[in-house]
């Protein structure tokens, strides 16, 4: 594989080698291209979770801070709207049957875990189940052999 730089030799420093992020032999392109591209796939359905989780931890604290609503109206005598809040909104599903916790399982047990599952199967199919692989090529790419701080380990 070609390197980027022309940093000084260092006899030491270019030693090692990881076989946990390296292409099988004999694994096209393709295959690297696609198990990298499925897993990028996977990272930006981990922060849409991450934002459904924001969801619920958002929706779940507006409408425990329309109690402290209700009480102000109710203290200030505007009895009907503070009724028509404690009816109307506070505890309301969000979606019809639904609170927010509700729709986080629903989606952790089906369409997450079912990704989850076929991009691992992906990976094993496509590159031995390693991880990185497509990135851990980039890097090598990248990296000015002999320059400190650019090993192809971890010191250690």
């Amino acid at each position: 594989m070609e390197q980027r730089g022309s940093g000084p030799a260092d006899p030491g420093h270019d030693q090692g080698h990881d076989p946990g992020h390296s292409r099988p032999d004999g694994t096209p392109d393709l295959a690297v291209t696609a198990a990298g591209r499925f897993s990028e796939a996977l990272e930006r359905l981990e922060r849409a979770r991450g934002a459904l989780y924001d969801f619920h931890q958002l929706v779940g604290r507006a409408d425990a801070l329309l109690d402290e609503v209700a009480d102000a109206l109710d203290r200030l005598g505007h009895d009907e709207l503070s009724i028509e809040l404690r009816e109307r909104l506070i505890g309301r599903d969000v979606l019809e049957g639904r609170w927010t916790y509700q729709i986080v399982e629903e989606f952790d047990d089906g369409y997450y875990a079912i990704f989850r599952a076929l991009e691992a199967k992906g990976r094993q199919v496509l590159v031995g189940g390693r991880r990185h692989v497509y990135e851990a090529e980039l890097r090598e790419r990248r990296r000015t052999p002999g320059r400190p701080g650019d090993g192809p380990l971890p010191a250690g």
